[in-house]
Formats: structure tokens, C-alpha cells, sequence
């Protein structure tokens, strides 16, 4: 009831603000799980997808984001919580493997679960190479992956800035990627590599941005 709520009203504003320009929201299966695996370069994105899309989503967020004091910390926290986040420990193995298991039972009861595969924000506008915790949530629910592309969103929220901007933004999903047969011949690892490659490179052709071809490393961020 929550999420619908802050979904409707949110999505009504952020349209009459920044007025998105949205493209393939027929490609999110009506019914049934479905990953959404999106590049990452503001803040701003972890509000403008799930206001985008329709159906109740699940994602993942740093877990500062839950934690704060004061009234700011409580704003983020409830504002998080409403849109669906799972809170994950930065630099935790132990806390990642717990958030990619709690998108597994989310996908297995028929849910949205979107994630960045570059981990963090990009800092200089180009896509990292993606982290194979996506394909492990691909191979392993057997979920389709809808890649999307985010266009714009970097200036409505710089990093290093406070306070959001008015600027034109695009939401770009792409045709189903299915995973679920024809990797059986590969290693776990190996499989993983090739799939999370598959979906980067659908991202890129959503985005147009130039590859980094390196993990993103930046220490922080989101």
C-alpha cells in the first residue's frame, strides 16, 4: 500500500518536473519475475526506476541509506524503504550474498528485482564493466533480464551535490534477455562471466556510452 502510494504520487511529480522520455516499457513482462539490470549514474536513478516502471520493484541500496540520524536520516530511511529497497553492507561479502539471496526469493514469488551491475555510480559517465552477482540472480531463478539504459540522470544529481536539478532525463528498456538454457557447458564462473558481458553490452547499445573495460573502483558512492 506504501510502495503503490509513494509510486503514484512520486511518478505524477517526476513526470510534471522533469518530464522522462520513456522507451520499451512493454518489454517489462506484465506478470511474473524478471530482473531489471540498469546503468548507474546518479543518486537520482534508485527513484526514477521504480517510478518508471509500473510493477512493485526490489533493489538494491547502501546501507547508510537506512542508518542516518536527525530528520534527514529519517526522511531517507522511510523515502528507501517505500521504494522498495533492500539495504546491503558496503564491502561485505557476507552482506552482498545476503541481498542477492533476498532478490532470489523475490524473483521466486514473481517479483521485479532491479540492480546495478557496476556496483556504484560511474564517476567520470562511462560503463564499468558489470559484476557478476546479476548473472548469478539470472542463471540460478532462470528470470528473464531487461536491460535498461539511463540517459541523463548524472545531471539531475551530480555526485558531490545535495540538492536535485531540473533536467531532461530518458528510461530506455530493452528487449528480455533469456538466460535459462544454453550455458549449462560452461563452469559456474565462466558462465557467469559470459551472461553478465551479454547483459552490459545490451545496457551499452540502450546508453551509447563509451566502456570503461575495468571494474569501478571508486571508494563510496552508491
Amino acid at each position: 500500500m506504501l510502495y503503490d502510494a509513494a509510486r503514484i504520487v512520486g511518478a505524477r511529480a517526476g513526470r510534471i518536473l522533469y518530464r522522462p522520455r520513456i522507451e520499451g516499457l512493454e518489454q517489462i513482462p506484465d506478470t511474473g519475475p524478471v530482473i531489471l539490470a540498469a546503468n548507474h549514474l546518479s543518486f537520482s536513478d534508485s527513484v526514477v526506476i521504480p517510478l518508471a516502471v509500473p510493477r512493485r520493484i526490489r533493489f538494491l541500496a547502501k546501507a547508510e541509506y537506512f542508518t542516518g540520524s536527525g530528520a534527514t536520516g529519517r526522511l531517507s530511511r522511510a523515502a528507501f524503504t517505500a521504494l522498495g529497497a533492500v539495504p546491503v553492507e558496503r564491502g561485505s561479502g557476507g552482506g552482498a550474498l545476503e541481498a542477492l539471496e533476498t532478490g532470489l526469493r523475490w524473483l521466486k514469488d514473481g517479483g521485479v528485482f532491479s540492480i546495478y551491475p557496476e556496483g556504484t555510480r560511474s564517476p567520470d559517465g562511462r560503463l564499468y564493466r558489470g559484476r557478476t552477482g546479476v548473472a548469478h540472480l539470472a542463471l540460478t531463478s532462470g528470470a528473464p533480464v531487461v536491460p535498461v539504459g539511463l540517459t541523463g540522470t548524472e545531471r539531475i544529481q551530480p555526485i558531490g551535490t545535495r540538492m536535485p536539478r531540473i533536467a531532461p532525463i530518458t528510461v530506455r528498456f530493452g528487449a528480455p534477455l533469456d538466460f535459462s538454457t544454453g550455458y549449462g557447458h560452461l563452469k559456474t564462473g565462466r558462465a557467469r562471466r559470459v551472461v553478465t558481458d551479454e547483459i552490459m553490452a545490451a545496457v551499452q547499445r540502450l546508453t551509447g556510452q563509451e566502456q570503461a573495460g575495468v571494474y569501478n573502483e571508486r571508494a563510496g558512492g552508491e
